[in-house]
């Protein structure tokens, strides 16, 4: 699943080709794509059509464009979609599902952007007044990347809980935007366990631990985020390359760059964890009260 640095090269892709231009029609290819939105394929196209993108914003793994209407076009790529920005009469993509004719200001400067998502988890939505912040997703949290994100509040959260500190990172009320790949490659550079109990970090791991999260997650933004296949790209159809620098996610086997430790695997919430048994050592469990 695309994660922080990969959203924000497509939301840099759309502020480049998108922003100012007018919506001059919309085709909804499959339903799905847009099912969470209230008015239906119909209602979708028709609040869409002839307005204007005023910008190209990001909340975590979420993209929006507001609209001169002050509704918002509203995004989410989930495991395989894709936004991408084609000149018109560009052959369709196979998993193409809806399509936005974007007139640009000057004469001849039109192009259409689509929405491509082969296993359809993704979608899109018209955000009623939601130009500034969308509704649905509020509650979400800042991300790291974020100036306003609050270091301090979000170490003083992360220390009263007893949830492992790779849980903690992977929930959106906490922090947004960080997935699997980069906790892992946090956890991995700051000598952390993902299991180790939130309250059990001092306030210095915690700012340690999101300054290595910020680290690399810019680096990966620098590289135009993490492809391990083609599902991943940005608004013109490129690959990033961040995979190849990776410390700990997918190198089961490999030695650690830093000890020489092989690197080992473990389940986690259906999907994987990777890690240093030297580097990261586990934490001790926790005695019963009495004992």
């Amino acid at each position: 699943m695309p994660e922080l640095p990969e959203v924000e090269v497509v939301r840099r892709g759309l502020e480049a080709h998108a922003v100012g231009a007018a919506v001059a029609g919309v085709e909804v290819r499959h339903p799905r794509p847009v099912r969470r939105d209230a008015g239906g394929p119909t209602g979708f196209a028709a609040a869409l059509t002839g307005r204007t993108v005023l910008a190209a914003r990001r909340r975590g793994k979420y993209l929006w464009l507001p609209l001169d209407s002050g509704d918002a076009l509203l995004a989410h790529l989930g495991m395989s979609g894709q936004l991408l920005v084609q000149p018109p009469g560009a052959p369709d993509e196979t998993h193409l599902r809806v399509r936005l004719a974007l007139s640009g200001p000057e004469p001849g400067d039109d192009r259409e952007l689509r929405f491509v998502d082969q296993r359809m988890f993704g979608g899109m939505l018209v955000s009623p007044a939601g130009a500034e912040l969308p509704t649905e997703i509020a509650h979400i949290a800042r991300d790291l990347l974020d100036p306003e994100f609050d270091l301090e509040e979000f170490a003083r959260r992360v220390r009263r809980r007893t949830a492992g500190i790779k849980r903690l990172l992977l929930d959106q009320t906490l922090v947004s935007g960080v997935g699997n790949i980069y906790a892992d490659e946090a956890l991995w550079r700051a000598g952390l366990h993902g299991d180790r109990p939130g309250d059990r970090l001092t306030r210095a791991q915690v700012l340690d631990l999101a300054r290595h999260a910020c680290e690399v997650m810019r680096a990966a933004l620098a590289e135009g985020g993490t492809s391990f296949d083609a599902l991943y790209v940005n608004v013109n159809g490129q690959s990033g390359y961040f995979d190849r620098s990776l410390s700990a996610y997918g190198r089961e086997n490999e030695p650690c760059d830093r000890c020489g430790t092989p690197i080992r695997r473990a389940a986690f919430m259906n999907r994987s964890s990777f890690f240093c048994p030297t580097c990261q050592r586990p934490p001790r469990a926790r005695r019963a009260r009495g004992a």
